[in-house]
């Protein structure tokens, strides 16, 4: 018989429905040969991928344009010791066709800090997992008093 540890998996529907429902996420990428994680303003597209709005000549597309990234959001609440974390995993790329940046231009998001000579980066939905957690609200849990 299985234990109840408190997890559940999430099937790659739900995990879309909770992605587009919180404004930032962290873009897991690789620097200089060690791993690297930024936090991130972004929305969901149509067709599921993740789209970010960026400086084009920044440190982020120099490192993630044409190349495998995570991208990972959650929502947590300590008070029930509860929440939810999903992760898409794929090929980060710089939107480059005019028609595709001016829809973004529309519908995409917008940067919560200034950008010169900004970009769209699309991050492809290859692989999307998650799940939630329903911790013990008992005090005598690990980590409890």
């Amino acid at each position: 018989m299985p234990q109840d540890d408190g997890f559940r998996a999430l099937d790659r529907q739900e995990c879309l429905r909770l992605l587009s429902k919180v404004p930032i996420g962290r873009v897991v990428y690789t620097r200089r040969a060690l791993p690297a994680v930024l936090p991130v303003n972004f929305s969901l597209d149509a067709d599921s991928s993740v789209v970010l709005f960026t400086s084009s000549g920044s440190d982020l597309v120099r490192a993630i344009d044409g190349v495998v990234v995570a991208f990972e959001v959650d929502d947590f609440r300590e008070e029930t010791r509860s929440g939810w974390s999903v992760v898409v995993t794929g090929r980060a790329q710089v939107v480059n066709d005019p028609a595709e940046h001016e829809r973004l231009s529309r519908t995409g998001p917008r940067s919560w800090m200034p950008v010169r000579g900004g970009v769209f980066v699309r991050i492809e939905s290859e692989i999307v997992t998650g799940r939630t957690v329903q911790g013990s609200h008992r005090r005598d849990a690990v980590g409890g008093a």
